[in-house]
């Protein structure tokens, strides 16, 4: 278990790694210069080179490289062009939004897609099982930035239920902040329940037709018994991997949802901090991402064992 766990942190660092390269190479592909983003159109070109010697932008870029690594290395996610504090601050101030909605998203998605994924596997070939196969696709086929925009005219505009947009004032409570998150992760859950309940069915229709699953039949187990206690639990594996990746995607498919409804999270942290060129603040939130996708992946592979007692590491 402990050299499997060091194997695994090991190759967490070498891909984040790969991460820092990769965003650090992209962003400074993309055309664009803060300096010249920062001090506008008026600004002169003598007036822009000074700004880019202050923010160290006129470096050669190996030179800014090796600071960036230097940071990553003593967990430092440097400072931020624009809102001038430090990037992990303003990820740390925006994280409980973006955690939250992530959270009720991945709960809506599990919790719809695991029992219809059982029942249409139990009832296959039935009405039951066609609608629900016909919804899933329906829905894996819908972008969430359309299924948002619908929910606020159906639920927020015709019947004022739900807020538009927005996260609360400043006083509000956990009650305030969850109403307004709503409708996003209905947005954001919703599409990627049918991911989830197309893995569940086909994992459940794999093991139904195992041999202990008739012998436990023929025993007189009932049916509940056997669905729950010998088929379920031995599809738990495919429906873990597929829960895992779910709630990966969910971290970067809330950019795209927070856009919509207007919250103010990390991902409308990155959307503002592409359009203005703050490199540092794209650097970091993308490299905390990344590891986040790696951690779930890990705590994945774990629970494989808690799942399955024969798996070993």
């Amino acid at each position: 278990m402990i050299r499997y766990l060091l194997r695994r942190v090991g190759g967490l660092l070498a891909v984040m790694l790969m991460v820092a390269v990769i965003v650090f190479v992209i962003v400074r592909v993309v055309p664009g210069d803060p300096a010249a983003v920062m001090l506008g159109t008026a600004a002169t070109p003598a007036d822009i080179a000074r700004l880019r010697t202050e923010l160290g932008l006129d470096r050669p870029l190996a030179v800014q490289f090796l600071i960036y690594l230097k940071q990553i290395a003593s967990l430092d996610l440097g400072r931020s062009l624009f809102l001038n504090e430090p990037v992990a601050w303003a990820l740390w101030q925006r994280a409980e939004l973006t955690g939250l909605l992530t959270l009720l998203a991945a709960g809506l998605s599990v919790a719809i897609g695991v029992p219809v994924g059982v029942v249409s596997a139990v009832r296959r070939g039935s009405w039951l099982d066609q609608a629900a196969t016909a919804v899933s696709m329906f829905a894996a086929s819908v972008p969430s930035f359309w299924v948002g925009l619908t929910l606020i005219e159906i639920f927020a505009v015709h019947n004022p239920w739900f807020p538009v947009s927005g996260w609360g004032g400043p006083g509000a409570g956990l009650a305030e902040h969850l109403r307004h998150l709503v409708l996003p992760a209905c947005a954001l859950g919703l599409p990627n329940s049918a991911l989830i309940i197309r893995f569940t069915r086909t994992s459940m229709l794999d093991v139904l037709q195992e041999d202990y699953v008739r012998t436990a039949r023929a025993k007189g187990v009932r049916p509940a018994g056997v669905v729950m206690r010998h088929a379920f639990r031995n599809a738990m594996i495919p429906v873990l991997t597929v829960v895992g990746l779910t709630v990966a995607t969910l971290i970067g498919g809330a950019i795209v949802t927070e856009t919509v409804f207007g919250l103010p999270g990390v991902g409308n942290l990155i959307v503002s901090a592409v359009l203005r060129r703050d490199y540092p603040v794209i650097q970091g939130t993308l490299l905390v991402i990344s590891g986040l996708y790696v951690l779930i992946n890990l705590l994945v592979d774990l629970l494989y064992a808690l799942a399955d007692p024969r798996v070993r590491f």
